[in-house]
């Protein structure tokens, strides 16, 4: 038997001593002999076993302005870095940054991930579509609390007029001086005397959307939209640059967390 082994012999016996009397302690390794012969290492420094983490890590993301603030106040610290991203309408909070003087780890991070609301996405969703008078009516009465100018009684009247007409045969439209379009119509094409009459619909309309969640509202104009041919009716919105009004509610978030935090948020994305 050679020295070495001796001397692996010895430490293994020591640690079996150890650990036969309960000597062991969180935070120690031990060198611990097996039935086999064999020699194996128990590390008890994790901090599954003393109890502590050594610093802070992760990645938590938020979905406001709010909890951003919230959580950037109790992890911050001098050297902490914000950076923000217009294109993904992201805001990264670097907590465990380098500081001017020393390096850090960079891996305690703070997301905030704005999710855009449902009714945000099916006004997008139609933006610049034609589709027929039954679905556009339903659209219009489905989203109701979001029509601002005309009011949502007038644009429910209109709602339930295009679909009491989308069985009729639309023969011309021509533009009134309120600014309305007017479309003509016969409801009974295969008699003679159909009856005849007139659906009117605004040019414009104003809506009132919040683009995120947990975020304002914002006013938004849509462009009525139609084609008319062999009869009928395709109807239509076009919502003037709602991307711009997205951009507008992320600055204004972005002004939420500055007022809110001691350090200037920088354009970009960390490393």
């Amino acid at each position: 038997m050679t020295n070495t082994d001796t001397s692996v012999q010895a430490v293994a016996q020591l640690a079996q001593q150890a650990l036969a009397a309960k000597e062991v302690e969180p935070g120690q390794i031990y060198l611990v002999a097996t039935a086999d012969g064999r020699i194996e290492r128990v590390d008890l420094t994790g901090p599954e076993h003393t109890g502590q983490i050594d610093r802070k890590t992760g990645r938590t993301v938020v979905r406001d302005a709010a909890s951003f603030l919230t959580y950037y106040a109790k992890h911050h610290d001098d050297a902490s870095e914000i950076y923000s991203d217009v294109e993904q309408l992201t805001v990264t909070a670097v907590l465990n940054a380098h500081s001017a003087e020393d390096a850090d780890f960079g891996d305690h991070r703070l997301h905030l991930q704005l999710r855009r609301t449902k009714a945000w996405e099916e006004w997008l969703a139609l933006d610049g579509k034609l589709v027929d008078q039954d679905r556009f009516a339903n659209f219009l009465e489905d989203h109701l609390p979001y029509l601002e100018t005309p009011d949502a009684a007038t644009m429910l009247e209109i709602a339930q007029s295009i679909k009491a007409t989308t069985k009729a045969e639309f023969q011309s439209s021509s533009r009134l001086q309120s600014g309305e379009r007017k479309f003509a119509y016969v409801e009974d094409t295969k008699a003679s005397a159909g009856a005849k009459g007139d659906l009117a619909i605004p040019e414009t309309f104003v809506i009132a959307v919040p683009p995120f969640e947990g975020a304002d509202a914002y006013r938004m104009t849509a462009r009525f939209k139609y084609r008319l041919g062999g009869g009928q009716l395709a109807l239509g919105f076009k919502l003037e640059q709602p991307e711009e009004r997205a951009r507008a509610a992320f600055a204004d978030v972005l002004a939420t967390i500055a007022e809110g935090v001691d350090t200037p948020i920088l354009n970009g994305t960390p490393a």
